[in-house]
């Protein structure tokens, strides 16, 4: 990856499926009498500039990766503090929900929070992400912990 992109080295986070990069753009430079509407306007405009200028290289190295790691690749950037994601992949997931479950499903697509069962499952996980952050990341921690235990064990 150009090491001229981002101005630190970007955030890579993986699952089963996907390869997320998120890199850190310069802010624009701020000048004096500006307002968070035209500061707001600029990161955005950079944000989109790095997208169009970058796309046939990103989708090189996106290539190479899904060809290396066999998963698919995302790329975002942040700019002034405001994260945009250019490409995402959603997975489907199987689950089984008892009834009381399904209600609350049904609870937030009825108050129109969700436009479908999937749409609220999915802001009740990034909900509880957004509040228990702290929490899974001791509990991924706590996992590294379980896989490097894993791997100095006997072998069979």
């Amino acid at each position: 990856m150009p090491g001229d992109w981002f101005t630190e080295a970007p955030e890579i986070k993986h699952d089963r499926e996907e390869i997320t990069i998120i890199g850190i753009l310069p802010a624009p430079d701020p000048a004096e009498e500006v307002t968070d509407v035209e500061r707001a306007a600029a990161a955005e405009g950079r944000s989109r500039r790095f997208r169009e200028d970058t796309r046939q290289q990103r989708i090189e190295i996106a290539r190479e990766a899904e060809h290396r790691f066999g998963r698919k690749v995302s790329w975002g950037v942040i700019c002034n503090d405001k994260k945009v994601m250019f490409t995402t992949f959603s997975v489907p997931v199987m689950t089984r929900l008892r009834q009381p479950e399904r209600l609350v499903l049904d609870t937030l697509v009825d108050a129109g929070v969700a436009r479908s069962r999937s749409d609220a499952l999915a802001w009740c996980v990034r909900l509880v992400g957004e509040h228990e952050d702290s929490w899974l990341a001791d509990l991924r921690e706590a996992l590294r912990h379980v896989e490097q235990v894993r791997d100095e064990g006997p072998r069979s």
